[in-house]
């Protein structure tokens, strides 16, 4: 099991950057792939982005495409989400997770909840218009 921890989120006019991250530990970052979700209020969790194991590979929804980027640094067991040109339905608690993959599902990535194994505790992204 991982223990992951997100961080950087806040409060920010519509327009406007912020960089998430998320810190693992506890297992071999590099042995996971990874991804980001979010639940705005009253809504269901949805699908933002994942980075593949290698980090080769990322893909995003629709809704956050051009706007944000997921980068890895597996020296510093870190995830990150750069999030610009921020909109206020972009508000929600952001969650990373991760799922342990072998070697051979290296450049995969996953976009179902439900594909992966550990999640952090969430950080509220607040975008006002």
């Amino acid at each position: 099991q991982v223990q992951l921890v997100e961080s950087g989120g806040g409060l920010v006019q519509a327009g406007g950057s912020l960089r998430l991250s998320c810190a693992a530990s506890g297992r071999t970052f590099s042995q996971y792939s990874m991804g980001w979700f979010r639940q705005p209020p009253g809504k269901q969790r949805e699908f933002v982005g994942a980075i593949s194991r290698s980090g080769t590979i990322t893909t995003y929804a629709d809704s956050v495409k051009g706007r944000f980027t997921i980068s890895r640094d597996n020296a510093r067991n870190t995830m990150y989400l750069q999030m610009n040109s921020l909109r206020p339905e972009d508000t929600a608690v952001y969650y990373c997770a991760t799922k342990a993959v072998t070697p051979i599902r290296a450049a995969r990535v996953y976009i179902n909840s439900p594909d992966y194994d550990d999640w952090g505790q969430g950080t509220q992204v607040t975008v006002s218009s």
